[in-house]
């Protein structure tokens, strides 16, 4: 809850129109700061900080993070699915839902059966059930993480036209000006594939690769992975990972 004096700030008819102002904006820009009442993140002129709630914790109304976790069939599983232990470990609600092409890849790329995948979530959705709850605006999150994203995936998220939960999901991020980030893995990349990441940036998602950290001195696969997903989580503001940070 905001102090009396900060309310009293608030309530002044120059900072009203300044917050009506800057409500206008509704390309979705994030940042630690949620406008109070539930309106639509944006940029906070930094004298007001101290007025306005933190959103860790917070922004679900529920009293714990809680974030969706998409895994798609693209090459690169292993990031879903440390995602989902780094988000236990960091005490963050994960709710899953996985293509039946991501299903496959786990075939392939892990020694883990599809149901040990989903034993890492808290709560698991099948991928045509459109009608769950991840489906809903309404349905409070602190945002979406694609982990891997596919092209394919990529693709329906940015026209709108979505056929499964994944895509909804993610398109319901968008909607709600949400954190929406899509570890695309795909290479090399042609310009349709790059147009369509300009127009998803252009929306409000972050579109990040899983580039290994090299200045980490990794000696190991998993090191590298942890890296990875450690640095799309901190962009949900979740900091206390397992990663390396640049000294300077």
């Amino acid at each position: 809850m905001a102090s009396s004096a900060c309310l009293q700030k608030l309530s002044s008819s120059f900072i009203v129109k300044l917050l009506q102002k800057l409500l206008i904006d509704h390309r979705g820009f994030h940042r630690n700061g949620i406008i109070p009442g539930g309106a639509h993140p944006c940029a906070v002129p930094p004298g007001l900080l101290e007025c306005i709630p933190s959103d860790k914790g917070m922004s679900t109304g529920v009293g714990k993070r809680r974030i969706v976790v998409g895994i798609s069939g693209a090459s690169g599983i292993v990031l879903g699915l440390r995602a989902l232990q780094m988000l236990r470990e960091a005490a963050v609600e994960t709710h899953l839902v996985m293509s039946k092409s991501a299903e496959l890849t786990l075939h392939h790329e892990l020694a883990l059966s599809a149901d040990e995948l989903r034993a890492q979530a808290d709560v698991v959705y099948a991928v045509k059930n459109v009608g769950a709850a991840i489906a809903s605006g309404s349905f409070l999150t602190d945002g979406m993480l694609i982990a891997p994203c596919s092209i394919r995936t990529l693709s329906e998220i940015a026209t709108g036209v979505t056929s499964t939960l994944l895509t909804r999901a993610a398109d319901v991020a968008l909607k709600e000006r949400r954190r929406l980030v899509l570890m695309v893995r795909e290479t090399p990349l042609h310009t349709g594939h790059l147009r369509t990441m300009t127009a998803l940036s252009e929306m409000g998602a972050v579109i990040a690769p899983p580039v290994p950290a090299f200045y980490t001195g990794a000696d190991s696969l998993d090191a590298l992975v942890t890296q990875s997903v450690g640095r799309t989580l901190d962009l949900f503001g979740i900091r206390d990972t397992p990663i390396q940070r640049w000294p300077g």
